[in-house]
């Protein structure tokens, strides 16, 4: 399977701009973060300064012991002080970055959410849900991570050889050049090793976990199917596939973290020999005291710690900025359906719908599926939409919707061009019905009320017994409070079917949709919900994808389509007696499968 996405990994300069700009939003935080970094590791780089000092006082020897008890003190004192010093910055560093990185966790999570909420249904339906989330979450984390590294691990470490080096170098020029020499050959094939070597290992792995997300997700979103077929082994052998090519490629990623790390070290080793023996020259020629080596081997042991660790610390800037990359991908996905800049809500009280010189093509198509189309709906008319499978009868609402953009003329709801109103009050206009209806995984209540959640109890029972809903749910343990399950699996077709009409019901929109929206329901229910829907849409602008052409013998008018054109129109008692026409065989070939 591929693993091609609609969003490319962005590169590591990308990331860091992307980092940037949640840094800009708390810039005291950062900035406070910063300089009690910096106080702190200045206290740690004086320490080895004291520590010499104090050992020159110990070694004195002769009569001054007094001097050399008072060096010893001050030294001593002047020790604990930096130590407190380095705790007090440390502690508020933390502090600073805690409130720092949580801020932008929180936005980043949230602004992912947001856009990939308005990215368009084609986006949707060619994305994994379970790989869209793994990115936000991963990325949301890797955050946290980033901000540890780059604040509180590098950012210090940095400081601290060149702050080390200094101080050496104002001492012993050859011992400062050295450690700065060394420090930089360290940092330099660190660098070198984690973006060229393990980098683009790690980046095949993070798409191969993001993949596994998505076979998971995918599996157990659909598991009715999965029983229904029994397929419970297939699906095991699918995620197995997925698992091992994830473990191939992430164990080359950690192999190549592994060797990377015993090069570190041996360089490591080789810094140490040249600083070591580089004082014991010094000691030898006697141009370095006792003090003075300890000095200089308290110093190594800080540069010691921190390049050790500078290595972890670029494996792991590496490592968040691939877990990263995909969520920066996400935010530069376009959103292919934006509001324009200063768009208006939407005023729909008639609801007449007016397609004028439409032409649309679905993506990359060269065949558009409408040409030319107009067709105009008057405000209150009952319409609807009949032809065979993929003649274009669910674009035409979705195209209402603005779901969809028209590549040529337009598309208007009350004289307004939907492209120049608000998706969002466009929307709260037109209540869907649709054939298979989604719920959310909340109660039923919060289902009934998604298109007014300001609405009261009262008005949600009573659209529960419009669409003959109440029965069924007063009878649940917990009634209106009930929790439905993920999609509403916990409720039947029909169930499902009556609180996505109860739906409708309360949100009293001037436009309905309905997709057929009694195909659930046994005979008897189905009768009731007829009378319901028949009170519903007086007074509405109605459209009925309907694929069973008994549903809509009663509406005003019928648009028959064929291969993206409205190939008849009017009322069904006009076009079921056409000689020769598209409908009545349609409805002919239906009355027949009755039959038989």
């Amino acid at each position: 399977m591929s693993l091609r996405s609609s969003s490319r990994p962005a590169g590591s300069a990308a990331v860091f701009s992307f980092l940037w700009r949640y840094w800009r939003r708390r810039p005291w935080l950062v900035a406070a973060t910063a300089g009690a970094v910096l106080v702190s590791v200045a206290c740690e780089v004086l320490v080895p300064l004291f520590a010499g000092r104090l050992v020159e006082a110990v070694a004195v020897s002769g009569t001054d012991r007094a001097a050399a008890r008072a060096a010893a003190v001050e030294a001593f004192l002047a020790m604990l002080a930096l130590g407190a010093g380095m705790l007090v910055a440390r502690h508020l560093s933390f502090e600073t970055l805690v409130r720092l990185t949580l801020g932008s966790m929180g936005d980043m999570a949230a602004e992912a959410f947001a856009r990939v909420q308005r990215f368009s249904a084609d986006w949707h339906a060619n994305s994994f849900m379970g790989s869209t989330v793994r990115k936000i979450s991963r990325g949301m984390w890797s955050l946290d991570l980033l901000d540890d590294t780059l604040l509180i691990a590098l950012l210090p470490s940095l400081v601290a050889l060149l702050g080390s080096a200094l101080l050496l170098g104002l001492y012993w020029p050859v011992m400062g050049l050295i450690v700065a020499a060394g420090a930089a050959a360290f940092v330099a094939l660190t660098l070198v090793l984690s973006v060229k070597v393990v980098a683009p290992a790690a980046r095949l792995s993070n798409a191969w976990d993001t993949r596994v997300g998505g076979v998971l997700a995918d599996a157990v979103g659909c598991n009715a199917v999965v029983k229904g077929f029994g397929a419970e082994a297939r699906e095991d052998s699918r995620l197995a596939h997925a698992l091992g090519k994830w473990r191939t490629r992430t164990e080359r990623t950690w192999l190549r973290g592994t060797w990377a790390g015993t090069l570190q070290l041996v360089m490591l080793l080789a810094l140490r020999a040249a600083i070591i023996g580089a004082v014991l020259v010094l000691w030898w020629r006697g141009q370095a005291s006792p003090g003075d080596v300890a000095y200089v081997l308290t110093t190594y042991f800080v540069v010691h710690s921190y390049l050790r660790d500078i290595g972890m610390h670029v494996h792991n800037l590496q490592r968040s900025l691939n877990d990263l990359e995909e969520l920066v991908a996400l935010d530069r996905q376009p959103v292919a359906l934006a509001d324009k800049p200063g768009a208006q809500a939407a005023q729909v009280r008639e609801g007449r719908i007016a397609f004028e010189g439409v032409t649309f093509h679905y993506g990359a198509h060269a065949t558009p599926l409408y040409r030319d189309l107009s067709v105009t709906i008057a405000g209150g008319e009952r319409v609807g939409l009949v032809g065979h499978s993929g003649s274009g009868k669910t674009t035409f609402v979705k195209l209402i919707q603005r779901l969809y953009d028209v590549s040529g003329g337009r598309v208007t709801v009350d004289g307004q061009d939907v492209r120049e109103v608000t998706q969002a009050s466009l929307r709260r206009a037109i209540a869907v019905v649709q054939q298979e209806p989604v719920l959310f995984h909340r109660s039923l209540m919060e289902n009934i009320a998604y298109g007014r959640p300001d609405a009261s109890f009262a008005e949600i029972t009573r659209a529960a017994r419009l669409a003959h809903a109440a029965d069924f749910i007063e009878r649940l343990p917990h009634g209106y409070g009930t929790l439905v399950g993920e999609r509403g699996v916990k409720l039947s077709g029909g169930e499902r079917q009556r609180v996505a009409i109860a739906r409708a019901f309360l949100a009293d929109a001037p436009i309905l949709i309905l997709d057929e929206a009694t195909s659930s329901l046994d005979s008897e229910a189905e009768a009731m919900i007829q009378d319901a829907m028949e009170r519903l849409m007086e007074g509405r602008t109605t459209l009925v994808i309907a694929h069973r052409l008994s549903t809509v013998r009663a509406l005003d008018r019928l648009l028959v389509f064929d291969h993206g054109r409205i190939a008849e129109e009017g009322p069904h008692d006009v076009l079921v007696h056409r000689e020769g026409g598209l409908y009545r065989a349609l409805f002919e070939r239906q009355a027949l499968d009755l039959a038989a």
